[in-house]
């Protein structure tokens, strides 16, 4: 099953990425949040005890697949970077979590191609408020787009493991053009309707 829809200044496809990025126009940026492939490694306590965060995270993508991203754009952002195997890299981006638990990382990495030191961002783990077992919180997500805007302003992002839509939401909200891939489609539905709204709060604030 496969649909495109086309929200604003956003065009989301349903569908696996492998088959659907050859067929897309190249972006400004590649911001993303693969699978990690720790399903196994998940402890009690956190979302890693529940059977969708098992199924979900059970496997990475290939390291080829990953390296591919970075074609489709002139800066590549992947969140996870240190679990697959990917080119040594200055600008690592650490996403240091004030209120983590014990269970689970204090910190994530995401692997660049940027050409800037690597930098920090401080910032809480949020709820899970849109039924997706990683979803990364909105503020971090704005955080990663503003560190590619530092080489060069990124006027259209691509998220080709896009989940509920964060990284969407964030590109809408600060004015970019989004193109989101998502295999699944109940997390295909939430980011429809995320990022719906927040192109209809764009509109009533403009």
């Amino acid at each position: 099953m496969s649909r495109i829809e086309v929200i604003g200044n956003a065009t989301l496809y349903l569908g696996d990425c492998r088959d659907i990025l050859p067929t897309l126009p190249k972006v400004d940026a590649v911001v993303t949040d693969p699978p990690y492939g720790l399903g196994s490694k998940m402890q009690g306590g956190t979302w890693g005890a529940k059977e969708e965060m098992l199924d979900w995270d059970a496997e990475a993508p290939s390291v080829d697949l990953l390296l591919s991203l970075s074609n489709l754009g002139k800066f590549c952002v992947m969140w996870g970077g240190n679990y697959y195997g990917l080119p040594p890299s200055r600008s690592w981006l650490v996403w240091n979590k004030a209120n983590a638990v014990p269970t689970m990382a204090d910190v994530e990495l995401a692997w660049t191609n940027l050409d800037r030191p690597a930098k920090r961002f401080n910032g809480l783990v949020g709820r899970v408020e849109f039924g997706h077992p990683t979803q990364k919180p909105l503020d971090l997500m704005k955080w990663t787009i503003a560190q590619v805007d530092y080489c060069c302003r990124a006027s259209s992002i691509l998220d080709p493991f896009m989940g509920s839509g964060t990284t969407g939401v964030a590109a809408v909200q600060m004015g970019r053009d989004f193109i989101g891939v998502e295999r699944e489609a109940k997390y295909f539905d939430i980011a429809c309707r995320r990022i719906e709204d927040a192109q209809r709060q764009g509109r009533l604030i403009a």
